[in-house]
């Protein structure tokens, strides 16, 4: 069921007020170009921090 089902006719009018109208499809003009998104995977996966291990009682970097 949708939220529109539970509500009175004052309240579906004041939804309806909230709701934005969509806007129109216009035809973007030639200058405007798609930026593609750099994305360096290994940083963002942490493949190139330091790793640490506890080398007698002291943790120390390996």
């Amino acid at each position: 069921m949708k939220l529109a089902d539970h509500l009175d006719d004052e309240q579906k009018n004041k939804l309806n007020q909230l709701k934005k109208p969509k806007p129109s499809k216009k035809k973007q003009s030639p200058k405007k170009k798609k930026i593609e998104e750099r994305v360096d995977w290994v940083d963002i996966m942490g493949m190139n921090r330091d790793t640490y291990k506890r080398n007698r009682g002291a943790i120390r970097r390996k």
